[in-house]
């Protein structure tokens, strides 16, 4: 709502500017001086005897006229960043070699973040303001003009100034965003103001009133000079080798270099730790930054959604990356002019991917579910194996019937085998039939153990189903073991396995054997804890101490697991035992250690819980402690267990598809014309980006805006798809679509202030300026609330005021001065490239003043005591920020209008 209201109040200001003007200096109209035709619109005729309706009249038209063609650059912008955000976000594989000799292959993006800020993203937001300044040198046969210069310097002062105070007042209330590449920042505001001070030497001190050659080449090659040193502030090459780092805590426990004033809020006692990331590349840093990113926002999904598949999770973290994650400055200026023109909301696009790239979970399962025959009924034991101490007596074993007709009464055979266990010696034996009557599932046979005092082996039986059918009068017919072949409408039943249950006995006579149950395992380090089972067979009388310890191998106690070291205990008929061992998760991508952990004699307890020794006579024990040394517990053969630890496959393979589909271009590119025209003559719902899930339908401002737009977005639809040559081929195309519109907003805007008797210099800051910044307005709007930091919304302002001056006055400078010299003419001044310093020059003098004060209050903005951050803070520190920086912006278009007509006196 403030950006709204900010830009409005500042087009009413600007229009009541340009209706002043028109009654109080009606020179351009009145016949003294003719308008000029401009490069493609050519004058609205008559000129002469035109009374003030009239020049209203077109005023008007000639102001609705740049509007349209400021939308129509909104739109073909928005296909030009698109082409931006998906060649700056390509991407390669590098393979790096690790300390420990492993070769690791990580996947990077091409063009470092900053680079493209400074390249790319700044053409694309000022691509407008810079071709306007060619164009018009172009149109006015390469003599200086004042719309082009004028347009830079105000839309350098309106991104300063404007976009900065929206940033600064609409963070939430309590919250802060800070500049996280301060050194880029630094840089890049100090070429910003720079390149306005190298304009005021060029035009007033070195060759007043003139531009060489070499001026204008060297103020075009203070733009690669400006990339190449917020590259080497970016990755701290030559001199920030030797600058001194400061470290700090970060959110989750790591040791990380920091900038500023920033603490660090723990240390170790030998001093800072140096981590493995420190001597990688700053790529590799980045990359391994992001997979502990995504690892741990996979950890906080599972916590909120324990239940759900592997599959639904990675959908959610997906989703999660592309709507919170942070984004570049391309991908808000296309939100902001999709906003703006009811087109298509990017972030709505996410859920759209999620659910296109991964099926529901339920349904698959459902899917994979395998059905059971309507009309067999199937007769099994559940479950197949029973595990029961010598001294149970009496336990039951289960049999179970599913499927086919319920109401059917079925009938089936049971008996006895023995195994190592003998019948009558060491279990009852049993046989009959079983009855499942109508709508019973479930049925039981009782089977008792005889216990004894005779040290003996494990021992086992069996029982066995046989012969089933259903009852006599039921009908249908019985399979044993086998369905063979039959009418499917005709009812039968059948024996699945398992038919044969077996029971286990376990001598209870005896102290027990001690066993590793899995000798051989192999864990990921994101389990968190391993369980390691230890059984007791051949016996479970008595307590018993088993002694344990982990033994370090490749793996380190500490760092990769740690230590457990004890004595476990088993109660009296207690067959199994767990040790619960802590897996420590490093986040390494690759991993492969290992360690052991070995168990020792088992050690008995008699009376009172004390350890008996078999060194002790017999005539002083008592009969439990006789008992116990007769059935003395024994280690097994499987006393040591190896335990291998891996990175996880399937968290990796997660995390590997979420670094692949976390690239924001996929949501900002297009893959065909037919999807292009789609987007075109669809009438989306406008709103917040955080609005709910709910889908809402377009309100009427939004069918407004869509059939308003329609045209520009159908023909603009006709720019060739991202996906064709990587985005390059739309890069071109939409960069002279962009140079057509803004070579009708110089002819419209030239005509306009001829019209109204708006000097060209005051149009520029009062009309031109705000069209183009409009866009990015918004954009830095949603970057400032949905950014963790504050270098998307305002981190850039910057350095594209820089990119202005650099390539907007340096290019066509050049071109001009270049043609000058090269033409053939009697008169010394025919060869000179003239720029009248007067307006120009005292417009950038008081841009640099209100820089100054701005760049030095965003910094005081940092201290602590002024909120911490750039933008947001408390809300007296915020309204004054804001109303500070409008201030200087309105103090700054009225000093510059006032000297434009010599109610002041400039340069």
């Amino acid at each position: 709502m403030v950006l709204r209201t900010s830009s409005t109040s500042s087009t009413l200001v600007q229009i009541s500017l340009g209706i002043f003007v028109l009654v109080n200096f009606p020179t351009s109209s009145s016949g003294t001086e003719e308008c000029q035709p401009g490069l493609i619109l050519p004058v609205w005729q008559p000129q002469t005897k035109l009374d003030l309706g009239e020049r209203i009249a077109r005023g008007t038209v000639y102001f609705l006229g740049m509007l349209y063609m400021f939308i129509g650059v909104s739109i073909i912008s928005d296909r030009f960043m698109g082409a931006i955000e998906v060649i700056t976000s390509k991407e390669k594989e590098i393979k790096v070699k690790r300390p420990t000799g492993e070769v690791q292959i990580v996947v990077v993006r091409v063009w470092n973040e900053t680079v493209a800020n400074l390249t790319l993203m700044a053409l694309g937001s000022s691509a407008p303001e810079i071709l306007l300044s060619i164009i018009e040198i172009i149109g006015k046969n390469f003599e200086s003009g004042e719309l082009g210069p004028g347009t830079i310097v105000g839309s350098a002062a309106f991104n300063l100034l404007i976009i900065i105070a929206i940033c600064v007042y609409v963070i939430p209330e309590g919250e802060v965003r800070r500049i996280k590449h301060l050194r880029v920042f630094f840089v890049t505001a100090a070429w910003s103001l720079f390149a306005y001070i190298w304009l005021l030497l060029i035009l007033i001190v070195i060759t007043p009133g003139v531009v060489d050659i070499w001026e204008g080449l060297i103020t075009f090659l203070f733009f690669p000079a400006t990339v190449i040193t917020a590259y080497i502030a970016d990755r701290r090459l030559l001199i920030y080798k030797f600058l001194s780092k400061s470290y700090r805590l970060n959110k989750r426990g790591l040791i990380v270099e920091g900038e500023g004033n920033q603490e660090m809020n723990r240390i170790s006692e030998s001093g800072l730790k140096i981590f493995e990331e420190e001597n990688m590349s700053d790529e590799i840093r980045e990359f391994e930054q992001n997979r502990r990113d995504y690892i741990q926002m996979l950890r906080d999904l599972r916590k909120k959604h324990p239940d759900t598949e592997t599959e639904a999770l990675e959908a959610l973290a997906r989703e999660e990356i592309l709507s919170k994650g942070p984004k570049s400055r391309a991908f808000y200026r296309m939100q902001a002019t999709r906003k703006l023109t009811s087109g298509q909301n990017l972030m709505k696009r996410i859920q759209g991917r999620a659910a296109s790239e991964s099926m529901d979970p339920i349904s698959v399962h459902v899917e994979e579910e395998k059905g059971i025959e309507p009309h067999i009924t199937e007769i099994f034991f559940d479950p197949a194996h029973y595990t029961v101490m010598e001294s149970v007596g009496t336990f039951d074993v289960t049999v179970t019937r599913q499927g086919g007709d319920l109401n059917q009464v079925a009938l089936v055979n049971y008996i006895t085998e023995d195994g190592t266990a003998s019948s009558e010696a060491d279990y009852i034996p049993v046989n009959g039939t079983l009855t499942f009557e109508k709508g019973e599932t479930h049925k039981k046979i009782s089977i008792q153990v005889l216990d004894d005092d005779v040290f003996e082996e494990d021992e086992h039986f069996y029982i066995r189903l046989s012969h089933a059918r259903f009852a006599h009068g039921s009908g249908g017919r019985q399979v044993n073991g086998s369905s063979g072949s039959q009418s499917p409408k005709q009812l039968e039943v059948q024996l699945v396995s398992p038919f044969l249950a077996t029971v286990m006995i376990l001598d209870d006579d005896h102290g027990g054997i001690f066993n590793i149950v899995d000798k051989d395992m192999e864990t990921v380090e994101s389990i968190g804890a391993l369980e390691l089972r230890l059984s007791r067979w051949s016996g479970a009388r008595g307590k018993v101490l088993l002694p344990y310890t982990t033994i370090e191998g490749t793996a380190k106690p500490g760092k990769d697991y740690e230590h457990v070291e004890g004595k476990l205990l088993f109660e009296n008929n207690e067959t199994e035992k767990v040790i619960i061992i802590p897996i420590i998760e490093e986040e390494s991508y690759e991993k492969d250690v290992l360690f052991y952990l070995e168990i020792s004699d088992p050690i008995p307890l008699g009376d009172n819980d004390v350890p008996i020794s078999n060194s002790s006579r017999r005539e002083d024990m008592t009969k439990a402690e006789i008992i116990a040394l007769e059935g003395w517990p024994k280690l097994g053969s499987d006393s040591r267990a190896q335990i291998r630890i891996k990175e996880s496959k399937e968290f990796k393979n997660t995390v590997d598809k979420l670094l692949q589909r976390a690239n924001a271009s996929l949501l900002v590119g297009t893959s065909s014309w037919k999807e292009q025209f789609l987007e075109a003559i669809t009438v989306n719902a406008g709103g917040d980006d955080d609005d709910d899930d709910d889908i809402k339908s377009p309100s009427c401002g939004d069918y407004a805006m869509h059939f308003l737009t329609i045209f520009w977005k159908v023909i603009f639809a006709f720019v060739p798809p991202t996906d064709i040559w990587d985005g390059y081929l739309t890069f071109v195309v939409s960069i002279l679509g962009i140079g057509v519109l803004t070579a009708f907003i110089g002819d419209l805007a030239s005509h306009l202030g001829c019209t109204i008797g708006l000097k060209d210099s005051v149009t520029a800051i009062a009309f031109v300026a705000l069209g183009t910044s409009v866009p990015d307005t918004f954009a830095s709007k949603v970057a400032a609330v949905q950014d963790e930091y504050a270098d998307a919304s305002i981190g850039n302002v910057t350095g594209s005021n820089a990119v202005n001056v650099f390539l907007g006055l340096g290019i066509a400078w050049t071109i001009a001065a270049v043609v000058h010299s090269l033409r053939s003419c009697s008169t010394k001044d025919c060869n000179v490239f003239k720029v009248d310093p007067g307006s120009l020059g005292f417009s950038v003098t008081l841009f640099c003043a209100c820089a100054v004060v701005a760049i030095a209050l965003m910094l005081i903005r940092r201290l602590p005591t002024f909120g911490g951050g750039e933008l947001g803070g408390p809300k007296k520190y915020k309204l004054a920020t804001t109303l500070l920086f409008v201030s200087l912006w309105i103090f700054y278009v009225i000093m510059s209008s006032m000297e434009a007509y010599n109610i002041i006196e400039g340069f």
